[in-house]
């Protein structure tokens, strides 16, 4: 049975530490296991990597793996996560392969699969690849069918040309973009110029150390960012985690973009379906139903978004993260493509903070408390029976993804267990900043108590 296989994927990919969590023979097993999945001998993947230090090591041992049960490899470089995803559907690549662990720390690395359409590997696919890895079932080849290596970058000129045909965008916009120092330093500011935009780099120099600010784009590491947004008179700032997936803006008065409206807003000028995660605020309800739209909402993760966006053909899917979908390009999240879907809005509407406020708000908290991976499951067992009872007039309790449990005003508050880092996140959202103060606190003191 599956079930009793251990898990090696989490909500995005596998992630871990170098050396304790991610060795060298897990990597390579993954790589004979993906190349085993696909059909071995006469298939192909393609392999990106992003800027952590582990990189060449990591793929060596994937790639080693890979030809050692028949397949080929067409090797990208150093590049974002949507190029991988884009470049398996362009190479007409049996898989993706991207070495990353996104906004992780340097010391993580990690890896994520795309299928021949650039869509993320479903969670059905991800057990089969642990199936195998754990079952050592590979389909290795002798020595004269061992795969062949081949490079590929002119698929990167490709990509950014595709990138701008996407977009209407005039020029003349100043922009300034933080890329972290990872997978995007390189390609992100030269499309945005390639856009016709007025462009200012802050950590855009590939290292894998992350010397300017940790790879997640969080209020807290992007201070530098907002004051130079302010400080230059520049219309937006956009921010990128460590392998470009995920995009955060400052608005033109250096204040950071709050995730709902930001998507609330991108949401209801694409209009028609749209797909989010059960931790989206209310707000974007709100903006589509104006705007004569619908909501569908999936659990956390952008692969369950994009079997959502798929499942409904819905013309648009992200996360509050800054994790979107643009199904027309192609099903792999996109912050590079996203920071020109925004500039593009804000080019033809004004002002992005003029157009934030525009949008319905709804004091909303983010919280994560840190916790063992192996208690994970107790918590949320307890979580729930029993954190129902902590609140009054609760209206409904479901359990698409982790528990959440709305109240009869319209609060609600969303408790998982985060599928790549050693946290159980709360989400909420309150009808008051008092009653989203007790509803976090209330949250914040059960599981605390549990530990």
């Amino acid at each position: 049975m599956t079930d009793m296989i251990p898990r090696l994927f989490g909500t995005s990919g596998i992630r871990g530490k170098i050396g304790s969590e991610i060795t060298l023979n897990l990597i390579t097993d993954v790589g004979m296991a993906a190349a085993t999945y696909v059909g071995g001998k006469g298939r192909k993947a393609v392999i990106g990597y992003d800027t952590r230090t582990s990189n060449k090591m990591v793929e060596n041992a994937i790639i080693a793996g890979i030809l050692q049960c028949g397949c080929d490899v067409i090797r990208l470089g150093m590049v974002p996560t949507p190029l991988v995803g884009y470049a398996a559907m362009k190479l007409n690549a049996d898989i993706g392969i991207m070495i990353t662990a996104s906004h992780n720390p340097s010391q993580y690395n990690g890896i994520k699969l795309w299928n021949p359409k650039g869509m993320a590997y479903t969670q059905d696919q991800e057990r089969t690849i642990e199936k195998i890895v754990h079952e050592k079932t590979f389909s290795k080849v002798s020595w004269e069918h061992i795969g062949d290596i081949k490079d590929n970058s002119s698929i990167i000129s490709q990509y950014m040309d595709d990138l701008l045909d996407n977009v209407d965008i005039k020029g003349g916009l100043k922009v300034v973009v933080d890329c972290a120092n990872g997978a995007g330093s390189l390609i992100s500011p030269t499309v945005l110029r390639k856009a016709g935009c007025e462009v200012l780099t802050l950590n855009s120099q590939p290292d894998g150390f992350f010397p300017g600010r940790m790879p997640e784009p969080s209020e807290a590491n992007l201070s530098e960012l907002m004051k130079v947004v302010k400080a230059t008179g520049a219309d937006i700032g956009i921010a990128h985690d460590g392998d470009a997936d995920r995009m955060v803006a400052i608005d033109d008065e250096g204040k950071m973009a709050d995730f709902d409206k930001l998507l609330a807003l991108v949401s209801s000028k694409i209009g028609g379906k749209i797909v989010t995660t059960v931790d989206a605020s209310f707000c974007v309800d709100k903006c589509m139903k104006e705007s004569g739209g619908e909501v569908v909402r999936t659990k956390v993760g952008d692969v369950h978004v994009a079997e959502a966006i798929v499942e409904c053909n819905a013309a648009f899917g992200g996360e509050p993260s800054g994790t979107w979908l643009h199904p027309d390009f192609c099903m792999c999240p996109d912050g590079i493509l996203s920071a020109l879907k925004v500039i593009e809005i804000v080019e033809k509407y004004g002002p992005l903070s003029k157009l934030l406020k525009e949008i319905p708000s709804y004091p909303t908290v983010r919280d994560k408390i840190e916790c063992e991976n192996i208690q994970k499951t107790l918590i949320m067992e307890k979580v729930k029976e029993e954190l129902p009872d902590y609140f009054e007039d609760v209206n409904d309790v479901n359990f698409i993804d982790g528990v959440r449990i709305s109240m009869k005003d319209g609060s609600w508050v969303l408790i998982r267990p985060s599928g790549t880092e050693s946290y159980i996140r709360i989400t909420l959202e309150g009808r008051t900043v008092e009653i989203a103060q007790s509803i976090r606190n209330k949250s914040r003191e059960f599981i605390e108590g549990i530990l």
